[in-house]
């Protein structure tokens, strides 16, 4: 049953929705969704089906998603990853099968139309993008919608880089983009997402989100912190590389950087999101 409480995550409109929330929410009309999957390198989500309307987030070549309505160029969708509700370009979708069987594990990789980097590359894939891949070739994979992936570029999809942090690590200096989470462009809940997900974990889209579905809450404090915690603000999350180092994609430094956290906790209190509310300890069996 899609989740009803958060409109983020519910495909209801009062024209249009989710034929599973029959009887939840009010609409003229409702539909079972078409299962599609993302079938271009990346793509913006919107809440608005106008392509000047705000990026809620951004899709990746294999994502899975149901598709509700197609209109106009727009088609009005589900995520499969994370529940997220909104407008994709018809263009950027297509069958679901093949299914991925690989994921880009580089923070981003060529698309060639043959086996050979001197070739003129068609499209780059980001960070965990996935893809079928139809049969090797030499260093390659040849790719079951057409075009070649530099193999070491890739692996089997269910491998797990189960250290997250050091994942942030490698996004270091990647733009500040509301919406993004891609290796072109990060906000700071996209960060935490993608590097959580690259770990093999289930992780929401937004920080207040995250808040509530990651982890257990530490004791108020910034003493004792570890790798990997989580910290949190009202609409804003870092993460721990240590005791004191703090990174996140933030709007201070237009990027994704690393800093002392008692310099973060002191500038954003004052000059944007307040007080911390809380820091969360993710469980490393999970």
């Amino acid at each position: 049953m899609p989740d009803s409480s958060d409109p983020r995550l519910t495909p209801a409109r009062p024209d249009l929705a989710d034929i599973r929330l029959k009887g939840v929410v009010a609409a003229e009309r409702y539909v079972a969704g078409e299962p599609a999957r993302v079938v271009v390198p990346s793509t913006p989500l919107r809440r608005a089906p106008r392509a000047e309307a705000g990026l809620d987030t951004e899709a990746v070549m294999g994502d899975a998603v149901t598709v509700f309505e197609s209109r106009d160029r727009f088609a009005w969708v589900q995520i499969a990853r994370d529940g997220y509700v909104g407008y994709l370009p018809e263009g950027a979708l297509g069958r679901v099968d093949p299914a991925p069987t690989h994921r880009v594990a580089a923070l981003r990789t060529f698309v060639y139309p043959a086996p050979d980097l001197k070739r003129p590359h068609l499209a780059h894939l980001s960070l965990g993008a996935a893809f079928a891949a139809e049969a090797r070739e030499g260093e390659y994979w040849r790719l079951a919608r057409g075009g070649y992936v530099y193999a070491g570029h890739a692996v089997p999809l269910g491998t797990a880089e189960p250290d997250f942090a050091a994942t942030a690590e490698r996004l270091v200096g990647t733009p500040y983009l509301w919406g993004g989470r891609t290796s072109l462009g990060l906000d700071c809940s996209g960060l935490v997402q993608l590097c959580l997900e690259m770990a093999g974990r289930v992780c929401p889209r937004d920080a207040d989100q995250q808040e509530r579905a990651l982890g257990t809450a530490l004791p108020p404090g910034l003493d004792g912190l570890q790798r990997g915690d989580l910290v949190f603000w009202r609409g804003h999350v870092g993460l721990m590389l240590d005791a004191d180092r703090l990174i996140h994609a933030n709007g201070h430094h237009m990027a994704v950087a690393v800093e002392p956290l008692r310099e973060a906790v002191e500038r954003i209190a004052v000059k944007s999101f307040g007080a911390v509310t809380s820091i969360r300890r993710l469980d490393p069996s999970a």
